[in-house]
């Protein structure tokens, strides 16, 4: 009986103590299966495999032209006068643009009167249009390119054209295309001289037609392309010194 005395006192002891002690404190087992739980979840956490890095999004190469020229100055004046005599509006009519650092446009046109000869009339246009680089819809460049495609398809695609020809335009930008048509208004032929360039990425299209009035002759259409081929190199002049 007094052997037992010590025993007794010690359960009636842990008896008096919380739960969450008499788990730490009175039992030995659960202290130890508890040790080894935290260990077997130390391991699995340490041996899980790190997360892989998200693959980066390539980068695309930026414009290399930021800016655009006036469109009304990217054709010389002298030229104007050359390819247009009685030019009416000697500065240009420039086109609407909500954004002339990406498009821009300018016209030009006048009728020379020769009396008993006739008249003639010429008219020249010119469109520029500029792209960016952009991480979604690609380099300025490429959509350039895309462009320039387009803009050459459109061309020879002109409603009521006729006689349409084309041929490369060489020295003029990165790549360009010249293309030729007459087309029937106001009861006369107009021939027109077109050409299409890109020069990295802006798309320059200078357009210059005529006829001839009370028999005046339509204009040849080599006499046109010559004259548009001028007026296109000026252009892409333009570009570049708008960026030096």
């Amino acid at each position: 009986m007094h052997r037992s005395a010590p025993r007794l006192t010690r359960i009636l002891a842990c008896a008096a103590v919380p739960a969450m002690l008499v788990a730490t404190g009175c039992s030995s087992d659960d202290s130890g299966s508890g040790s080894g739980t935290s260990a077997s979840a130390s391991t699995a956490a340490g041996s899980a495999a790190p997360s892989a890095s998200p693959t980066p999004t390539p980068s695309v190469a930026p414009a290399k032209f930021p800016k655009l020229p006036d469109a009304c100055k990217a054709i010389t004046a002298k030229t104007i006068d050359e390819l247009v005599p009685e030019v009416k509006a000697k500065a240009g009519t420039p086109g609407k643009s909500s954004d002339l650092s990406s498009r821009g446009s300018c016209s030009w046109n006048g009728l020379e009167d020769k009396g008993v000869k006739g008249s003639d009339y010429r008219w020249i246009d010119i469109s520029l249009l500029r792209f960016e680089s952009d991480q979604t819809l690609g380099s300025g460049e490429k959509r350039a390119q895309d462009k320039y495609a387009d803009k050459v398809a459109e061309v020879k695609a002109t409603e009521g054209a006729i006689d349409v020809r084309t041929s490369s335009a060489q020295g003029v930008g990165n790549e360009a295309r010249a293309i030729s048509y007459s087309l029937k208004k106001t009861g006369e032929t107009f021939r027109y001289g077109v050409i299409v360039t890109r020069t990295e990425n802006v798309v320059i299209t200078v357009s210059y037609n005529g006829t001839g009035y009370a028999g005046a002759k339509t204009p040849a259409a080599g006499t046109l392309m010559e004259g548009t081929v001028k007026a296109v190199k000026e252009a892409v002049a333009a570009v570049a010194a708008a960026n030096k």
